[in-house]
Parts: C-alpha cells; structure tokens; sequence
C-alpha cells in the first residue's frame, strides 16, 4: 500500500490537469460520479478549478442516506417509538427528516435511539437488553452489505432473539441503468464508486459501454486518483472507444471480493426497492431471505415500506432531482437559504457523503 501523500503530489496533480486539457474537446462534457466520497474530495480539494469549464461533474445516487426512501425514514421513526425498541444506527440517520419528525428529535423527547460505527455492535446491544426488541437500521450499498450480512449470520449462531433488521440496501449498478435510459441528462461517462467496486469488481459496470456506449472508469479519492479519472475517461471519449477502466487497481481487483459477495448473498436477495428521487427500481436492492426472515424488522413488526404513497407527497426540497443529477444543488431554491447543515431540509444536506454538504462546505 503507497502512502496518500503520493496521490496528493502537486507535481503529478499538475500533470494531470495539463493533459486533461490537451485533450479535452470543445463540446460540453458531462461527467457523472456515482459516490459520495467523490462528491466531497472534487470540492474539497478544488479539482473543479482545475478542470477545463466545459467539463461537467455531476453528483449522482451515490449517497446511501440520501437515497434512502421517503417511506424508510418514517418507518425507522415509527419503530423507534414503540414501547420497548432500541434503534441502532449510523450516525447520518439521525439528522435526516422524516415527514413530520426525526430520529434525533425523538431521541431527545425519550425515545431509545443510539449511534454504532458498525453492524455488530448491535449484538452487544441485544445481548444487553434481553427483554427489548433491538432494530437495526441496515443502510448502505454493496460495500456495507458484506458486513450487514455477517451481523445476521453471528445473531443466529448466537441464538439472538431480539435483534432485528429493517433494510435499505441497495445496488448501484441497477441504479446507473436507469439514469442511462433518461436522453435529458446527456451523460458522456461515469466515474464509478470505488468502495462499491472493491467488493462487485469491474464486470458488472460492462453493460455500460457495450449496451450505451458511454465511457467508465473506476477511480480512488484522491487528487491525483480523481484527475486521473478524468483522464482516462476523455481518452475514451476522444478515441471513440468506450470501456471500463479501473484507475484505482490498488485496492479495487476486476473480479472484486467474492468471499464478501458470498456472504453477502448468502443473508439478502435482489429485489424491487424504491430509491429517493428515481422511485422503484427492479432488482435495485437486498432484502432478507426467508430462511433469515426471523431478523427481518418488517415481518415482526407488520411493516409495509409504501414507496409510492411517499412519492406523491409534495415538498419544495429537491434532493430527489440532484439524486438524479437533473440540477445541482445551487439551482434548489432552499439551498444554503432555508437549507443549511445546521437545518437541513433534505438529506443531500445531511450526510457527509451528500452533494448539498459538499456544495455548501466547499463552494
């Protein structure tokens, strides 16, 4: 493993900022990453200055609480006021609105709602607390899953009764076909997530250039990674010769990680979930398998995650659209106005991982 100080050098960040602009063309380029941490590290390191302006980067789906369901948050907020539960769950989740509450307001009116930094500190939770029902609040995408996955199989061998999981997992893959099939978006390639890749690998983004034509490219998240990107995306462009290229091959294999795939798969299933902004999306995210279903939150507590219901319901937020990379977050009429870290109106807004965070500590 090289040190990040190598991927920080101002030399090679240089470099890259001037062969990007060799090559650059003249049309408007657009350029969409699908991760959060990309998000943060272009702001927060100034790439955008870098950059000639005619090259775009446009946020994506790539925030795991952002795109969250409508119909999730109130759920989780449902849970935690039942007499007798403890909510675990990651510390962005607290802040996030639900329609009428959220779960840092209920904590505070009494509410059991505690923050882990992962899964399998629930099990120390349920084992302290025998005679309560400990739900965990199970979100995140593939890179999360793996170790979701083995918080269940550690449960069961542990013969825990009363921890549960309600899950928003999902998939990014399913979720790049289906901002491909929208023409209005124009998009010219996709630096795709490097966590998420770490575990799937380079394949499953294969359909990309061979189905659309659009160039891809996995990459890390520094300086140097990001630029290097972006260089070996308008190679494709200008070339004519759309594939998939893996920049950040020092932590990301092209077959991924198997053994985490398996066990992830061996607890969820693929299945229709609704996302933020894009609605339900066939095949899009995991859900628990039967033979797992005595740690499913939903069949114990009767729940039902009723996405369309929430679809309908109206709100001058527009996370939904810069999930979807229709606008960006300066364009949202509450933005760093009725909007703020401090008061977020919106998930984008919340999470570390969101563009509005990123857009309003950075701009």
């Amino acid at each position: 493993m090289r040190y990040v100080d190598e991927f920080r050098d101002k030399d090679l960040v240089k470099r890259f900022a001037q062969e990007i602009k060799g090559i650059t063309p003249r049309r408007k380029i657009n350029i969409m990453e699908v991760c959060g941490t990309h998000t943060q590290s272009f702001r927060r390191f100034g790439l955008k200055k870098l950059l000639p302006e005619n090259i775009r980067l446009i946020a994506g789906p790539g925030c795991p609480v952002c795109v969250s369901h409508q119909d999730y948050i109130d759920l989780a907020i449902r849970l935690a006021q039942e007499k007798d539960v403890i909510t675990i769950t990651f510390a962005d989740m607290l802040r996030v609105p639900g329609t009428n509450s959220t779960l840092e307001k209920i904590r505070a009116e009494s509410a059991d709602v505690r923050m882990v930094y992962s899964a399998l500190d629930s099990l120390a939770v349920a084992k302290l607390n025998p005679h309560k029902r400990v739900v965990f609040l199970a979100v995140g995408f593939e890179t999360t899953a793996p170790t979701i996955a083995l918080s269940i199989l550690a449960a069961k061998d542990a013969k825990i009764k009363n921890l549960f999981f309600l899950s928003s997992l999902k998939l990014i893959p399913p979720a790049m076909g289906y901002l491909l099939e929208d023409e209005a978006l124009s998009l010219d390639g996709f630096l795709c997530p490097g966590h998420v890749s770490a575990i799937i690998g380079t394949k499953p983004y294969e359909f990309i250039p061979k189905e659309y034509g659009l160039a891809c490219c996995v990459a890390g998240f520094e300086p140097v990674d990001i630029l290097e990107g972006v260089y070996l995306l308008l190679k494709q462009i200008t070339t004519n010769h759309p594939r998939v290229d893996n920049q950040y091959s020092r932590v990301v294999k092209n077959s991924g990680n198997p053994t985490a795939r398996e066990i992830m798969y061996s607890v969820f299933k693929e299945a229709a979930v609704f996302w933020r902004g894009l609605g339900e999306l066939p095949k899009s995210g995991l859900v628990i398998r039967n033979e797992f279903s005595r740690f499913d939150a939903e069949k114990e507590f009767c729940l039902k995650q009723n996405g369309r219901r929430a679809l309908e319901r109206k709100t001058k937020c527009r996370c939904g659209d810069i999930l979807k990379g229709i606008i960006i977050p300066s364009e949202c009429s509450l933005f760093a106005k009725a909007c703020t870290p401090d008061n977020p109106v919106g998930p984008c807004m919340v999470s570390g991982e969101g563009a509005c965070n990123a857009h309003y500590r950075y701009q």
